[in-house]
């Protein structure tokens, strides 16, 4: 398989920096891309432009009241539909300016000539109000203009006496309805730098807060105030500021070394090891310092398993391969060496072989030929035990049935637990059972036993004999492959190797216990 292309890739702790980065630097993300604090702050200036309006309204609309004798004029009927319930205890003017919603309007169009001069006493009520509004805007620094019905200015600083009927909110407030607009501060000039960063920066606030008479419009409190500035607000509060972005960067930081403990740090060991792996070092298998996380954990113990596991069955092919050369050799030596002796005694180059030499080195290939073929025989057995196993089952009764078949000389007792069904097929189960029982006939056993015990998730099979005792220097030995002490009566020492197989390859095992007559081996099949 060719290698992965050599091209920067960012490491892990890059991109979990950088994820935190990002994280942290939301919330300001939030403030200056979806307007949050900009609209803070201008209905927090729209609140305070409610409140002192609706004061003034409350003065002038007495003022109104208390001249409607003379033949004071009030101006349009205020729809139904805009009146308040007369039994609500609270009718509240919430603001709902929304720098992402509300379209910024130009600059304030300029006041226009009045088609007809205010009445003598709508200009006496804007006198009697003008020092109230000078000192109120001394200290709200918002700015005020009171409108008699039809729109003109009657007390304010300047454009007294001329009318803003035109512009869209008074005209709203003059038909009962109040109205609150964003309009742009600079609206010929290119918009500075900033601009772009607090739209706060650019905007006046206007409210037209309609006085209500006798469900007529006595006129209007037109008033406007430049909402605070966002970078000011923050320098002001920036003690506090400070400190939360403090306490997000030590979050950040926190949560930074909680992932480098718990996922880059198990990774970068997981990977020297297997590096190290690669490179042959066998002390590589042992476990992780630290694994982190349990999904972590189990991903270190598969990989080192598996790890282990290959190197286990690397050293096995090596040994295996060793000992097949080695059990290779002296058949193919003799046969080399009996077919040259005949083939030289044929051409005359040495003296003729007698019919009985020539009888016994053809008797010499034919055995060999038989141990060859005995041996490819338990290699192509060995190499079926060790194929994974598809859904395999079967019971024990039917598998010693027929292992009595192929020992009819046997006596094979059996007993327990044999309707238990087990994962393996009855082939290979049959496979293992032949080998152990063909091992005890050629050891003298007379009677072979087999009692199963069901141990729910296990089925535990105690095969016995009274056959030969094993040695105690081969009883290590006895599972290696090409190991036997029947060489020169044609034992491959394949067997107990093939059965060990078949039991590992089904997730099973197989031992030889400790016994003071015959021999008995344990076997651990998983059941089905």
């Amino acid at each position: 398989m060719s290698a992965a292309p050599d091209k920067w890739r960012p490491s892990l702790g890059l991109v979990i920096f950088t994820v935190l980065a990002t994280v942290a630097i939301l919330p300001l993300v939030g403030l200056f891309f979806f307007r949050l604090y900009d609209n803070q702050l201008i209905r927090q200036t729209q609140a305070e432009l409610i409140a002192q309006s609706r004061v003034l309204a409350t003065i002038y609309a007495q003022e109104v009241a208390a001249r409607l004798d003379s033949g004071l004029t009030l101006g349009a009927e205020v729809p139904p539909g805009v009146l308040p319930d007369p039994g609500d205890q609270v009718t509240p003017i919430r603001p709902g300016l929304d720098l992402t919603a509300n379209d910024l309007l130009r600059r304030r169009p300029d006041a226009q000539a009045a088609p007809r001069p205010a009445q003598p006493a709508y200009v006496e009520i804007g006198a009697r109000l003008t020092p109230i509004i000078r000192e109120t805007q001394k200290v709200t620094l918002a700015g005020f203009r009171i409108l008699d019905p039809q729109g003109v200015v009657i007390a304010g600083r300047q454009e007294v006496g001329q009318s803003l009927a035109h512009i869209e909110e008074v005209a709203d407030a003059l038909h009962g309805q109040y109205r609150a607009t964003l309009r742009n501060r600079v609206p010929d000039k290119p918009p500075p730098p900033i601009y772009s960063f607090s739209r706060g920066l650019g905007v006046h606030v206007f409210s037209a807060m309609p006085v209500i008479v006798d469900n007529r419009v006595a006129g209007v409190i037109y008033a406007t105030r430049t909402p605070s500035n966002i970078f000011d607000h923050l320098y002001q509060e920036r003690a506090k500021f400070v400190l939360a972005g403090l306490a997000v960067l030590l979050g950040t930081i926190a949560i930074g070394l909680v992932f480098s403990r718990t996922i880059t740090l198990p990774m970068r060991e997981l990977i020297d090891r297997a590096a190290r792996i690669g490179r042959g070092d066998r002390e590589a298998f042992r476990p992780l310092r630290h694994y982190g996380t349990r999904e972590f954990a189990q991903l270190s113990h598969s990989f080192l398993g598996m790890a282990e596991q290959l190197a286990r069955r690397s050293d096995y092919i090596a040994t295996f391969s060793a000992h097949l050369t080695h059990e290779l050799k002296s058949p193919l030596t003799s046969i080399k060496g009996a077919a040259e002796l005949l083939q030289d005694s044929l051409q005359g180059k040495a003296e003729g072989l007698t019919p009985a030499e020539q009888t016994t080195f053809i008797a010499n290939i034919l055995s060999d030929t038989q141990r060859l073929e005995a041996m490819a025989q338990r290699l192509r057995e060995l190499a079926r035990a060790e194929s994974l196993p598809q859904n395999e089952r079967t019971e024990l009764a039917p598998v010693i049935a027929d292992l009595r078949n192929r020992f009819p000389a046997s006596s094979i007792e059996a007993s327990g637990s044999l309707d238990r069904a087990i994962g393996m097929s009855g082939e290979k189960a049959l496979i293992v059972l032949s080998h152990l029982a063909d091992n005890a006939v050629r050891h003298k056993a007379g009677t072979i036993r087999l009692e199963a015990v069901d141990e729910r998730t296990t089925l535990r099979l105690t095969v016995s004999n009274d056959g030969e005792l094993i040695s105690a220097p081969n009883r290590d030995r006895i599972f290696d492959a090409f190991f036997t002490t029947r060489r020169d009566q044609g034992g491959t020492g394949m067997g107990l190797a093939i059965a060990r197989a078949v039991m590992a390859s089904h997730g099973g095992s197989i031992k030889l216990k400790p016994t003071g007559d015959g021999v008995a081996f344990e076997l651990q099949f998983p059941v089905a």
